[in-house]
């Protein structure tokens, strides 16, 4: 097979290590049927193991024939086809489109492996779309940046090989190399925003401006770049700040103008795997620098929340509570079962082997005798050690018969104190 769109799919090819197995999402649509036609000869002259993986959405009658067009298509190109059914969440409050691309990259995370590529056949046209829509939404550089040609994604590579090729270069290409595809019916109707943009919007802007798709395309690119770019910024930042993005100290901030600091918590949370706050929730928890210094406020959004305490501004999310009435018998020796999670923990003391201890939720009032000092009120203790209002509310307490011995943060897995004689085993 010879085709100038081969050399494109040659170069992203030799991007994978030979041994590296590589995917393509396949659709039954004209964009990856061809892209995985493409693949099928470019790993037959440079060898690498290659599946095919197709969602079955079943979201319309047309579901089974698309399934049956890539069984046919993978059996002529002799590729193994891997076929994930999932269940598209349409009342999830994020739109049809969003609940469906939720679920198929949910079944992409289960079928390919970390280390492993997944090619993805959009192409210029669907790029013009996404900048538009993310234009539509008032999104910043990074949402205007659209789809990246290739990126990291939960240890896996997704890669777009086709990016820069416009609908017609594909059209005209799989014509010529005897593609066959089937057509998705949902995309001749003027529903949902992106079909719109396809069929309403796109077609009239293109006789205006006849190179108005690759327009667009570039200025996502161009956003994407500047995207990068205030990235590097922000990290500059965090790292002057201490580096620590779930604790960022509020005088550092306050040294930055409005929109470093918008830009440098917007840069924290994606480092904690955090959602960005939207941009109301964003200045309200910029605004809380000015709160009283006793005061710990809180500023919370789908996913995260943000509190001050001692100067610094925490980034984290929700925290987790234990139910009031939890306790557990415990060894001292095995890892500890609690509901926020299994804690690899040890302890030793006076009373190891005399019986079971007693791991019961913190309640206030506790007591320990420590080394030296004699016995301490847990509270205050907790407030020398500079242990965060919310971090107190989940601590779990062993008790010696009746007497308490330490105290875990059972979410983070740490001994925070123990008591005289007593030690992490």
């Amino acid at each position: 097979m010879d085709h100038p769109l081969q050399s494109l799919i040659d170069d992203a090819l030799a991007e994978t290590p030979p041994g590296r197995r590589v995917w393509v999402a396949l659709s039954g649509g004209l964009d990856s049927c061809l892209l995985l036609t493409l693949a099928a000869a470019a790993t037959r002259r440079h060898p690498r193991p290659l599946r095919a993986l197709h969602v079955h959405h079943g979201l319309q009658e047309a579901a089974d024939g698309f399934e049956g067009h890539c069984r046919a298509l993978c059996e002529r190109l002799g590729v193994v086809l891997d076929v994930e059914r999932v269940r598209v969440d349409a009342a999830s409050g994020q739109g049809l489109e969003g609940a469906a691309r939720e679920a198929r990259y949910a079944a992409f995370a289960r079928r390919v492996g970390e280390g492993e590529t997944l090619w993805l056949a959009q192409h210029r046209d669907d790029q013009a779309e996404t900048f538009l829509l993310a234009a539509l939404r008032g999104s910043g550089p990074r949402g205007l940046g659209a789809m990246p040609p290739r990126r990291q994604w939960q240890g896996r590579r997704l890669v777009r090989p086709l990016l820069g090729c416009s609908r017609a270069e594909l059209a005209e290409a799989a014509r010529r190399l005897g593609v066959a595809w089937v057509e998705d019916p949902t995309n001749a109707a003027p529903d949902p925003d992106r079909n719109y943009l396809r069929h309403a919007v796109l077609p009239r802007l293109g006789e205006r401006w006849p190179h108005a798709a690759a327009s667009l395309a570039r200025s996502a690119a161009l956003a994407a770049e500047a995207d990068g770019l205030l990235g590097e910024l922000a990290a500059l930042d965090l790292a002057r700040l201490g580096g620590d993005p779930a604790r960022l100290p509020l005088a550092g901030l306050a040294g930055l103008s409005p929109a470093r600091r918008r830009l440098l918590v917007r840069h924290a949370c994606g480092a904690l795997g955090l959602p960005s706050p939207p941009a109301r929730r964003l200045e309200s928890l910029l605004a809380q620098q000015a709160a009283r210094p006793d005061a710990v406020p809180r500023v919370a959004w789908p996913g995260a929340e943000g509190r001050r305490w001692r100067g610094h501004l925490y980034l984290m999310a929700p925290p987790l509570a234990l139910p009031p009435e939890w306790a557990v018998d415990w060894d001292g020796r095995t890892p500890l079962a609690t509901p926020l999670g299994r804690c690899a923990v040890a302890l030793g003391g006076p009373a190891t082997g005399e019986g079971p201890l007693r791991v019961v939720p913190r309640r206030g009032g506790e007591r320990l005798r420590l080394a030296g000092r004699g016995g301490r009120d847990l509270r205050r203790l907790l407030q020398e050690l500079a242990v965060p209002p919310w971090v107190r509310e989940r601590l779990v307490v062993v008790w010696a018969g009746e007497a308490p011995v330490a105290v875990l943060d059972p979410q983070a897995g740490r001994w925070l104190a123990l008591a005289e004689g007593w030690s992490a085993a």
